[in-house]
């Protein structure tokens, strides 16, 4: 096979691989920003807001995709508002390991979805490799400690409802396949405004008095960390089978475990390791999949 073809066909895996590194490494700054007093809901607001603003001529440069795809694309909006949002304040005010591992009940959402949605359907070897992914995702995150993956208190209930509506952006995304990436970003990143800034009024959270410094800081992680994540994860997942996307994405497990482990003092333990691999195994799998299907 041609080498370029071959990188080509795999560009989309590689895209969603970054993806799901950055996100695996993004609680860390969030946290940061947190103990500058800079909440989770304003974070969101002025880092998916700088995001939104600088690109958001966007709209009226593709006007007539806009007004073709509205509706699809304002349900992609919402349903990206909410999965950012709702992430961004369960892992910063639950505990993290239930958190992903409610949130990562993502793939079953996705599998469902798609095939409701997009009449997607998973051969034998498509099984095997989610199989694969989600007993890696199972095995990496159980705790005994924590209890059944079942939701318990608002953090919980706020990772699955991030999860699933992670999954229906992600449907959406699929099915808007004739539109932009960019205009579709945008719009996710409008969501997020919308989102954090209903919430913020309905639950009254004041104007945090932080300094400037913080503020530049929420907005480069916009422009520099989630604008580029939006991007890259909607390319990824505009070219490939929904479930497939899904199980690559898993790879920010292995992140986020490493992460954590160079970042804190958490250390990482035997089955993670074993979980994790068995991720990499699966998106490699799929990857390998997804370059001997497409043309």
């Amino acid at each position: 096979m041609n080498t370029a073809k071959q990188a080509t066909r795999l560009l989309p895996v590689f895209s969603l691989l970054f993806t799901a590194t950055l996100w695996g490494i993004v609680w860390y700054p969030l946290r940061q920003l947190e103990s500058q007093g800079l909440a989770g809901l304003w974070s969101a607001l002025i880092s998916f807001g700088a995001a939104f603003l600088v690109c958001s001529w966007i709209f009226v440069h593709n006007r007539r995709q806009l007004s073709g795809n509205l509706c699809n694309l304002l349900f992609l909006s919402v349903a990206a508002g909410w999965t950012n949002v709702a992430f961004i304040m369960a892992v910063l005010d639950g505990t993290v390991v239930r958190v992903l591992l409610l949130l990562y009940l993502s793939p079953f959402w996705a599998v469902c979805l798609g095939w409701i949605m997009l009449g997607e359907r998973l051969d034998r070897k498509s099984v095997l490799v989610f199989g694969i992914a989600v007993c890696g995702a199972i095995i990496m995150l159980w705790n005994e400690h924590i209890g059944l993956p079942w939701p318990r208190d608002g953090s919980d209930w706020l990772a699955v409802s991030a999860g699933f509506g992670f999954a229906l952006s992600n449907v959406y995304v699929r099915k808007l396949q004739d539109v932009g990436v960019w205009l579709k970003s945008v719009s996710s990143w409008a969501g997020v405004v919308l989102v954090a800034g209903v919430w913020i009024v309905i639950a009254g959270v004041d104007i945090p008095g932080v300094s400037t410094d913080t503020c530049i800081y929420a907005v480069l992680l916009g422009l520099c960390g989630f604008l580029v994540m939006t991007i890259t994860v909607q390319y990824g997942v505009t070219r490939m089978p929904i479930h497939r996307s899904a199980i690559i994405l898993l790879f920010e497990l292995v992140i986020g475990a490493l992460s954590s482990m160079w970042l804190t003092d958490e250390q990482v333990l035997a089955r993670e390791w074993i979980g994790g691999g068995m991720i990499v195994v699966a998106a490699l799998i799929a990857a390998r999949i997804h370059a001997e299907e497409t043309p």
